[in-house]
């Protein structure tokens, strides 16, 4: 299979790589700098370019990686072919194809991605939907290719997923910064929240979140949360800290 990547940012890296080692051909990478497209081509032994209107039009699979706000300008530029076009994005529905190619789906990895980080796809799940039973079918032999978990999914319930994994990954790690950031302020090195974060990690491999939930919120220990958020300077942080507690002890309570 041939495939045409638009995009060259952290999820186009690691899902071109993991189509490559899988025995796909990427043939081509567009990206909007020549730096970031050069870099990943190199990697993946191929063409680039940063011109949308000339990439290749007789590859099997074009999958845009791109974020939200540019996809749909990206299509528009791309001429018309033959080939199935795909996204990966959590929160772009199926339709945005619609009125630029007759063949369309998407391929959606649950994952947080980084250029420099490889993670094992064969653990990763892989959500997929297309216009047509036929290229539904190609996308899950693709997907099957890449991971051992693959799950067809419509676009109306991908967006749910999207914002659950949101809260699951983008915002707990914006917690982990904050509590970087408390230490760093105190010369504590960050490094000792590690094994805290690790068996949290792990411990809902075992319980509900709600079951392995501790600490003063959930009893809502008005002392203790006092005094904690009178150390916090920022307002933000206050915010934060008084927000999530309440919801900790409500959750517990409604249980």
């Amino acid at each position: 299979m041939n495939v045409v990547f638009i995009g060259s940012g952290n999820l186009a890296t690691r899902l071109s790589l993991a189509m490559s080692e899988a025995g796909m051909s990427v043939r081509q990478v567009y990206s909007r700098t020549a730096e970031n497209a050069e870099a990943l081509a190199g990697r993946l032994g191929c063409a680039w370019t940063t011109t949308p209107e000339e990439v290749i039009g007789d590859a099997d699979l074009y999958v845009f990686s791109l974020k939200d706000s540019a996809l749909r300008e990206l299509i528009a530029r791309i001429r018309p072919n033959g080939g199935l076009w795909i996204h990966t994005a959590g929160s772009m529905p199926l339709s945005v194809f619609e009125g630029f190619t007759s063949r369309h789906g998407v391929l959606y990895p649950l994952q947080t991605f980084s250029k420099g980080r490889k993670v094992d796809f064969r653990k990763i799940p892989v959500f997929v939907e297309a216009n047509s039973a036929a290229d539904e079918d190609l996308l899950v032999r693709i997907a099957r290719n890449l991971s051992d978990d693959v799950r067809l999914l419509s676009s109306d319930q991908r967006k749910y997923l999207h914002l659950a994994a949101v809260f699951a990954c983008n915002f707990t790690n914006h917690i982990y910064a904050l509590a970087e950031k408390i230490l760093e302020e105190r010369h504590i090195p960050g490094e000792v929240l590690l094994p805290l974060i690790d068996e949290t990690a792990a411990k809902i491999h075992a319980m509900s979140p709600i079951e392995a939930q501790t600490g003063p919120a959930i009893r809502y220990d008005e002392n203790v949360i006092r005094k904690q958020m009178d150390l916090l300077a920022d307002k933000d942080m206050r915010t934060i800290y008084e927000l999530i507690s309440r919801n900790i002890h409500k959750m517990a309570r409604d249980e």
